[in-house]
């Protein structure tokens, strides 16, 4: 018999808490069933791995292979390989767990309570092999609002076509908005930015280095190079941040910064790009009393800058041009993008 709760595995997932409460009372019938005993299950699997699939342990935060992971791919359950969660929905939570918004399907997964440690939680297993996988929480992004705290030990990582395509539909943005440590703090805060790589472009040098690019004479700006869910974030709201984070009015200069490798420059990868960029500076000039003076030019070469540049701020937040010059950027993009942000900044700016 078909009861309610499997119909809702036909369809797009769109849970949330209540959901998940509801179907605890009721979970769904699996795909299929996978029941091998105990002792079989030790001779497959790892000690660390019986542990805590087969005996509803945890593993150590931040100890996971996964933890930190967010390439392209479906997360399977290791013990009887079925499709758990899409790499699409998972985020950084910041807890040391690999955290998703939803699983691929509902009946992929069911719960049940756990009250141990005197705590009242809700445990999440392989509904086809009652391997332990970990818990759910109501603390997540939306739109579902949860967060599954997966161990990483109970998953295993599969490179599929689909994970492919996935990563072949990420864009590929190129600005420069004055320094790059500034430029790569502001948008690697934005949900749907998968990486901020800085470096040089828009001039004729070929593979510069900092010390020729502080001279001025390569023609090429530091920029940032901008890897982006176009389904998470669009290209026009990367832009909107962009404008709104560093001042497009000024020409050859940031601040302090003076030079043409500061200058306000849009790198387009495509004719949609140019168009974009181009309508929103006409959408953005109404908010500035000078003329955007922004170039906006096809993209030819970009050159990764050295690794000391790379995270600077995140690496040297306690820096007096982080301080001073970074955070006041921050706080204004958190102020008026909050929606925009990633789950952990949006966590950090309501704490």
């Amino acid at each position: 018999m078909v009861t309610e709760t499997d119909n809702k595995t036909l369809k797009k997932n769109n849970m949330n808490w209540n959901d998940v409460l509801q179907i605890l009372k009721n979970n769904p019938s699996p795909p299929k069933r996978v029941e091998k005993t105990d002792e079989e299950w030790k001779r497959l699997l790892t000690p660390e791995q019986y542990r805590v699939t087969r005996l509803h342990g945890d593993e150590r935060p931040f100890s996971g292979e996964y933890c930190e992971l967010f390439t392209p791919g479906i997360y399977t359950c290791l013990c009887c390989g079925t499709e758990l969660f899409d790499s699409t929905v998972k985020f950084d939570s910041g807890t040391g767990w690999p955290s998703f918004t939803e699983p691929v399907k509902n009946n992929v997964v069911k719960y049940q309570p756990d009250n141990r440690y005197g705590m009242q939680n809700v445990e999440v297993l392989c509904n086809v092999c009652d391997a332990q996988l970990g818990h759910v929480f109501p603390d997540g992004p939306p739109p579902s609002g949860l967060r599954f705290c997966i161990n990483s030990v109970s998953l295993k990582k599969e490179e599929t076509a689909k994970a492919t395509n996935d990563q072949e539909s990420l864009e590929i943005a190129t600005l420069g908005g004055g320094c790059f440590w500034c430029t790569e703090a502001v948008l690697d805060e934005l949900e749907g930015v998968v990486e901020v790589i800085s470096g040089y472009a828009g001039g004729e040098t070929k593979d510069p280095n900092y010390s020729q690019i502080s001279n001025g004479n390569t023609g090429h700006a530091e920029v940032v190079q901008v890897r982006f869910n176009p389904k998470i974030i669009s290209y026009a709201d990367i832009l909107r941040v962009f404008f709104a984070t560093h001042n497009p009015t000024s020409l050859n200069r940031q601040g302090a910064d003076i030079g043409n490798q500061y200058r306000s420059i849009i790198l387009f990868h495509s004719e949609a790009q140019r168009q974009t960029a181009l309508d929103i500076i006409r959408e953005m000039q109404t908010a500035f009393d000078r003329p955007i003076v922004t170039e906006v030019v096809p993209y030819k070469t970009f050159y990764k800058a050295e690794a000391y540049h790379q995270d600077y701020y995140s690496s040297n937040p306690e820096k007096a041009y982080c301080q001073m010059v970074i955070n006041p950027k921050l706080q204004k993009l958190r102020l008026q993008f909050k929606d925009s942000l990633k789950k952990k900044v949006f966590d950090q700016v309501k704490n």
